[in-house]
């Protein structure tokens, strides 16, 4: 990588624009960049960094100082422009960072994006072409074509002020962070992490695994119950070795011991059971012998019993046997009972029927009904002429009162139109008039809203003219004091300057030392050095003093732009305004709104306005219609009417006829016609079924006497007394069946052998047998019980020794895997006991870097150093620290290797010159082999003494022979004279500026 120029505006010290020609200094191959002190060396190089990664080097960038300068005149923005070869492609990178500019419109300031330009240069067409406008994809191209990150930049390209000093006499572990950084070995460190994670995790997994087998083996002793009392659970933590074996053992002991409880308990249980079998047998056979004994007493009761009931069952026979004599009249009875109910019905509908009729006919045969039937029936017949001329008469008054209804509705139709059209050479003006004031409001409307706005405008003005009116007055009063402090700041500068300048002498004097060259007249004699007198001033006063003046001019500049702005803009609402108070005009906009207000709401009713007028006279149009269509109805109803008028009397006088003078109408005489027809034949019907009824009666009597005489009965009443019914008949022969049954039973139990031998003993004694038996019965149980908690704690302890024995297979991979995660985890973490350095990873791969490094550095060292000094890494431990990033130095002179801290100033600086150019080309092809043709040393040069800084000017001279330039940034003045090429930076009030000096002379920047 090369760099060609380098354009600065506005940035860190520098007010305005600045080139650096880096081809002009380059062709030497060694230059000076050199200033007074807080001039802006290192700001050229903040602005190869910041164009390049558009951020300043690590700790500048962390501290935040702004990157605009302070000196930029108004309007120029802060831009950083890098021209720049990497490999075979030319890159040109500008950037402007985030800044506040003034606004185009108004006044204040506004923000401004930081903005980035990559473009390349094309050798085959002579131009350049825009490559890029974003931040992101600028910044990775740029990282990928110099092959280094903005740190690893930092510490190769520009090698900073006292780093490298640290480093060198840094511990381990800082020297790490540094080594981590640059070599991008955070993979290593990852790996690290992983391992540890994946330790962890196996470790969990274990622990889960020992956790579940120590929770198997207490729900194994728990089963196990007083088999375990005497041998508890392993009392060993999860993780721990020997766990799983130690849980087998015991699960095995606790199996064998249940299966031994479990064997005695069934031998006790089929003692028990044996017992049981003999006392069920005993207590049956006291049970039958009590029962055989129960039943024969039995038998002996129920036929005593018996014996006393058997008159009661001879009554029974009788009562069965005479009802079923009787059975042979109810025949004939129940046909004399039926015809008795047929006869007593048909007197009854007789009465009923004889009732409805006129007295005369109440009580009237069947052929004098039946004669009048047929009379009535004659005279409903003749009415069915009239029926036709009733519904006709009907018709026409339903007909007449419709044209009275119509008639009645076209009056009050008319007399209602004739109102509205009264009323309508009044109605048709008035909507008219609500139209015209609607339209002249609509006007006024559009009058009074460009008055009202003009009327805003103004007031919206005079209220920024009396706020703008207290600002002019407290910008004017801050101008002024800032005037005052600018010029009070000044005059003392100033006069600390002169009083400085007159005692300068002094000042150079303190710098002098015994036989070195006075920097004025080169003389190495010092007779008579002048004294500060009083009231000297050093430099570092009139520093302040400048510093002061200068921030109070910016506040009277910035003051003074603050006034300009305000009185323009006072200037400006002060001519909008038109001089008009704020009250007067807030009461004219008032008064503008409300009668704007108004005037709108006037205008919004004309449409509603022409509607109801549209409307209105379609109204009247509609009313004149009508009132001529009712008009000519009420004509023809007229014609109509006198036509039904005649028709409905002609109908009224043939109706009287046919009615002959009854009243009523013909539906009326009709239907009392129909009810007397109706009555007349039912009661005709009475009187013939009455006589039939009585009829069948009287032969009934006869057979009913006749049937009782043959079935032994004196008379018919008696052989219906004797009479059974089926409930009855089945109830006496269920009574004689049971009886009998119930004798045979008894004989037949009492003629049993069994019986007979049974009542010859002794009583049966069922008591005792059965306590005998409940205390068999209770001891098998507890035997049971027993012996089912003893399978089941057998069973219990074979699944949970399964689980455990599961557990423990599964649990063997996991343990492996654990053991050989967690020493890979301890070997990279530096933890184990096989890693003998206590040496991580990282700090491995480190190691193997910095003995490269220290190889590389020890090629120029040696140069440095005369030969004296050799640069090696150490591994070796210092106390409890871990080792691997030792940096040790073997002094040729005494043959003995010692630490890094015990170099001198100067020997420090040029061993950490050598580290740190070492460091660049190891990290130049760690990082791809990129060519670094351009290089920056930042101070220290001061510490060395003349033949030191001539070895070391040797060593950096040398790096042209690979092409190189190397840029040494110094303010040391014996630099001066050995370095013709330099580029000067030059501090004024306005800004710095750069100038670059050749053995010709000096090209202004």
């Amino acid at each position: 990588m090369r760099l060609h120029r380098l354009t600065v505006t506005g940035f860190g010290p520098f007010g305005g624009t600045q080139t650096v020609d880096f081809d002009a200094l380059s062709e030497a191959g060694l230059f000076l960049l050199h200033g007074p002190t807080g001039a802006g060396k290192t700001s050229v190089l903040d602005a190869v960094c910041y164009a390049l990664y558009g951020a300043v080097p690590g700790a500048r960038q962390s501290v935040g100082i702004p990157l605009r300068s302070d000196h930029a005149p108004a309007g120029t923005s802060t831009e950083v422009l890098l021209d720049l070869t990497v490999g075979d492609r030319r890159l040109e990178i500008t950037r402007r960072p985030a800044q506040q500019r003034r606004k185009k419109n108004g006044s204040g300031f506004t923000t401004e994006r930081a903005q980035s330009w990559l473009r390349e240069y094309r050798p085959d067409t002579g131009r350049w072409t825009d490559l890029s406008r974003s931040h992101q994809e600028i910044g990775k191209e740029i990282e990928a074509v110099v092959g280094m990150s903005r740190e690893q930049f930092c510490q190769v390209v520009l090698l900073p002020q006292g780093d490298f000093a640290r480093f060198l006499r840094a511990d381990a572990e800082a020297r790490g962070k540094l080594l981590g950084k640059l070599f991008d070995t955070a993979r290593f460190q990852k790996v690290e992490e992983r391992l540890a994670e994946l330790r962890k995790s196996a470790q969990r997994q274990v622990e889960s695994g020992d956790e579940k087998l120590l929770a198997l083996a207490h729900r194994m002793a728990q089963a196990a119950g007083p088999v375990a009392a005497d041998r508890p659970t392993p009392d060993i933590r999860p993780g721990e070795p020997g766990l799983a074996e130690a849980v087998l053992d015991w699960a095995a002991v606790a199996r064998a011991g249940a299966r031994e409880q479990l064997a005695v308990a069934e031998a006790r249980s089929a003692r028990t059971e044996g017992h049981q079998a003999e006392a069920r047998d005993a207590l049956d056979g006291v049970r039958e012998l009590a029962e055989a004994q129960r039943r024969h007493a039995e038998a002996l009761r129920r036929r005593t019993e018996l014996d006393t009931r058997r008159p009661e069952y001879e009554a029974w026979q009788a009562r069965l046997d005479r009802g079923r004599k009787a059975e042979r009249v109810a025949a004939p009875l129940a046909l004399r009972e039926e015809a008795e109910q047929e006869h007593r019905a048909a007197r009854a509908d007789r009465d009923r029927s004889a009732a409805a009729l006129p007295a005369p006919l109440a009580d009237a045969g069947q052929e004098r009904l039946t004669a009048r039937e047929r009379e009535a029936r004659q005279e409903l017949a003749a009415l069915a002429g009239a029926r036709g001329a009733e519904r006709r008469a009907a018709e026409l008054d339903r007909e007449r009162a419709e044209l009275d209804r119509e008639a009645r509705a076209d009056e009050e139709a008319l007399r209602e139109t004739a109102d509205w059209l009264d009323g309508w050479e009044s109605t048709r003006p008035e909507l008219n008039r609500r139209i015209e004031e609607a339209q002249e409001a609509a006007t006024r409307a559009e009058q009074l809203a460009g008055r009202l706005e003009a009327t805003g405008r103004r007031l919206t003005a005079a209220r920024r003219r009396d706020q703008l009116t207290a600002r002019a007055e407290t910008a004017h009063r801050q101008l002024t004091e800032a005037r005052e402090r600018a010029a009070g700041a000044k005059e003392t500068w100033l006069d600390l300057r002169e009083r400085r300048l007159r005692s300068i002498a002094a000042e150079l004097a303190a710098r002098l030392a015994p036989g070195e060259p006075c920097a004025v007249c080169g003389s190495s004699d010092h007779p008579a050095p002048a004294r500060p007198g009083d009231g000297h001033v050093d430099r570092a006063a009139e520093d302040v003093a400048y510093t002061a003046h200068t921030e109070a001019d910016a506040a009277r500049s910035a003051a003074e732009q603050e006034t300009a702005v305000v009185r323009e803009a006072l200037t400006a609402a002060r001519a909008e305004a038109d001089d008009q108070p704020v009250t007067v005009l807030t009461a004219e906009v008032a008064e503008l709104e409300r009668s704007l207000d108004q005037a709108r709401r006037l205008a919004g009713g004309a449409h509603a306005a022409r509607e109801a007028l549209a409307a209105a006279e379609r109204e009247h149009d509609q009313r004149l219609g009508a009132r001529r269509d009712t008009e000519r109805r009420a004509a023809a109803r007229t014609s109509r009417r006198e036509a039904l008028d005649e028709q409905r009397a002609a109908l009224g006088a043939e109706l009287a006829r046919l009615l002959g003078g009854t009243g009523g109408g013909v539906a009326e005489r009709a239907a009392a016609l129909e009810a007397d027809i109706a009555r007349l034949a039912e009661a005709a019907e009475t009187v013939r079924a009455l006589e039939q009824s009585a009829r069948r009666l009287k032969e009934a009597d006869a057979r009913l006497g006749d049937a009782a005489y043959r079935a032994g009965f004196d008379t018919p009443a008696a052989a219906k007394e004797a009479l059974l019914t089926d409930e009855q008949h089945r109830e006496l022969q269920r009574r004689l069946d049971a009886w009998q049954a119930e004798a045979a039973a008894v004989a037949d139990r009492l003629a049993e052998p069994d019986s007979r031998a049974a009542a010859a003993r002794p009583p049966a004694d069922t008591a005792a047998a059965e306590a005998a038996y409940t205390a068999a019965e209770r001891a098998v149980r507890e035997a049971a019980a027993t012996l089912a908690a003893h399978r089941d704690r057998v069973t219990a302890l074979a699944r949970l020794s399964a689980e455990a024995a599961t557990e423990v297979r599964r649990l063997g991979p996991l343990r492996e895997e654990y053991e050989r995660v967690a020493r890979l985890a301890g070997l990279a973490a530096g933890t184990s006991a096989d890693n003998q350095r206590k040496m991580r990873l990282e700090s491995y791969v480190l190691a193997a870097r910095l003995e490269q490094v220290a190889a590389a550095a020890t090629a120029r060292l040696q140069r440095m150093s005369a030969g004296r000094y050799t640069l090696v890494h150490s591994d070796a431990r210092s106390g409890t620290k871990r080792a691997g990033l030792g940096l040790h130095v073997v002094d040729a002179w005494t043959g003995a290797e010692r630490d890094t801290a015990t170099l001198s100033g100067g020997e420090t600086f040029f061993a950490s010159l050598a580290l740190a150019l070492g460091l660049a080309d190891v990290v130049t092809d760690e990082a791809g082999g990129v060519r670094l043709d351009t290089l920056f040393i930042d101070e220290g040069f001061g510490s060395l003494d003349d033949q030191t800084l001539d070895e070391v000017l040797d060593v950096l001279d040398s790096l042209r022979e690979r092409d190189r330039s190397v840029g040494i940034v110094s303010h040391v003045a014996d630099l001066r004279r050995r370095v013709p090429v330099q580029l000067e930076v030059v501090k004024g009030r306005s800004g710095s500026t750069v100038r670059l000096r050749t053995g010709a002379g000096a090209l202004g920047g």
